[in-house]
Order: structure tokens, then sequence, then C-alpha cells
């Protein structure tokens, strides 16, 4: 009786850590000045991830939407995929989407110890 008993409140357990946060889930936007729709679109959307293929042509993540090289975003074509950047040509231009716009790339030079 005690081992069923053990079983059925480690399931309990294991259902109630369960429902817990996905710790890979981006943080909520908590910026108080972004109160319209489409701020709050604008803050979600962008590049996410770019991927690789051995075979077939590479792709990107953007705005929740796989799309491959010389496929479209709205009305933007993704015309080069590079490391860590896409580029998109449409109607308003050319744009740039980094996956991490905030960070900026430097060289490190080794240091003489």
């Amino acid at each position: 009786m005690a081992g069923r008993l053990m079983l059925f409140l480690s399931l309990c357990c294991a259902w109630a850590l369960a429902q817990g946060a996905d710790p890979t889930r981006p943080p909520l936007d908590t910026n108080p000045t972004a109160a319209s729709g489409a701020a709050t679109a604008e803050a979600g959307s962008g590049l996410q991830s770019i991927i690789r293929r051995k075979t077939g042509r590479p792709a990107a993540l953007i705005d929740g939407a796989l799309v491959e090289l010389g496929g479209k975003v709205g009305e933007a074509r993704l015309i080069r995929i590079g490391e860590d950047f896409v580029v998109l040509r449409g109607p308003q231009g050319v744009e740039t989407l980094y996956l991490t716009p905030g960070i900026e790339k430097k060289a490190v030079r080794k240091g003489k110890k």
C-alpha cells in the first residue's frame, strides 16, 4: 500500500512540475510604452533562426515562418542568408535583419602575457 501511495504522490508532483514555465521561451516584453498592438507585434518579429542544410536551400525563421532563400516574407524577397543575418529586398528597398540586433561582433586580439 505504501508503494502505491508513493507512486501516486510522485505522479502528482511530476504533473505539477510539468505545468511550470518554459525555460526556452523568451521573456515577455515589459515595456510600458508599447501600448499599441502594432508596437507589441513589432517587438516579437524579426529574424529568429538561420537554418543551414547539407542538401537543399538554406532557410531562415522570420516572424515565425520558415522562409527559404528566394522565398517571400510579405512583399519582400529573401535574397541573402549570412552567418548571423539575412537580407530582404522589397518595395521599400533592401533591409538587413540580424539574429542579435543589439550585439556587435568585434575581433579580439591576443595580448602578450
